[in-house]
């Protein structure tokens, strides 16, 4: 990839980390702890809201561990490594990057990594 791809990229993996951390900052009162005050709601509507907050601490989790992964590809990036696979090296094809910039393998290993 030359300078002007690689900005690109570094673009767009910069654009997802911030939608992503905007994400994670709003979603914080869905994922606060459900207090027990049963004059404002009943033990059913406190199991749905604490299923609700199970939910969202889920969903939050998921997108560290994308923000976590997207901040690797920055380094990859940095390094001139983005876009090559880290098992052989070979380049990613570019609707796989397209689809997750945080990709690391290309098909072929990640089908071979999958059949273990």
């Amino acid at each position: 990839m030359n300078r002007s791809e690689m900005a690109d990229w570094q673009r767009l993996v910069e654009r997802q980390i911030a939608e992503m951390s905007e994400l994670s900052e709003e979603s914080r009162e869905s994922q606060a702890p459900v207090e027990l005050d049963q004059t404002r709601q009943g033990r059913l509507s406190r199991m749905d809201a604490m299923q609700g907050q199970a939910m969202a601490q889920a969903t939050d989790a998921r997108r560290r561990r994308q923000i976590a992964a997207l901040k690797a590809a920055l380094t990859r990036i940095e390094n001139g490594e983005f876009g090559q696979c880290t098992e052989c090296g070979e380049e990613i094809a570019t609707a796989r990057l397209k689809s997750n910039p945080a990709i690391m393998l290309c098909i072929d290993c990640a089908n071979a990594r999958e059949r273990g």
